[in-house]
């Protein structure tokens, strides 16, 4: 796991690297700010963010409008304390060492904004929950 100097280090995976990990990668770095190495990827990357997804989390004041889908690499992943996937099945390699989480949650591809309130208010809730178990204070 982590040393008590270094700081944690998480990866968010999904397929197009266009919602859900955006978002998570987002939420993340808001509540913890420089406090974690924050990474996101996808094993098929998208050309663009989700706009819905854009205006979800701008809804909350976080702005995701300038990031851009990337591609996964073993390098991402070996880099990484925690893996996060999101449906990304059996694309994401797989390091020992390494501690995977799987996050079951709905895709927001092709929804509306009222679908995609929801999957961003629970990757908040799972996202203040990995900060508890990362002994990371988030920010209010």
């Amino acid at each position: 796991m982590v040393s008590e100097d270094a700081k944690p280090s998480v990866l968010f995976v999904c397929v197009h690297n266009a919602g859900r990990s955006q978002m998570a990668a987002a939420y993340l770095t808001h509540l913890a700010g420089d406090r974690v190495e924050v990474r996101s990827a996808g094993s098929q990357p998208a050309q663009q963010v989700n706009p819905v997804a854009v205006q979800a989390m701008r809804e909350v004041g976080i702005d995701i409008s300038t990031e851009t889908p990337k591609v996964l690499t073993a390098g991402a992943v070996q880099a990484s304390d925690v893996v996060i996937t999101m449906g990304c099945g059996d694309a994401c390699p797989f390091f020992p060492g390494t501690r995977y989480l799987d996050w079951k949650l709905d895709d927001p591809a092709g929804q509306g904004i009222d679908a995609v309130r929801p999957i961003r208010d629970q990757i908040e809730t799972r996202i203040r929950d990995l900060l508890d178990e990362l002994g990371i204070p988030s920010a209010p």
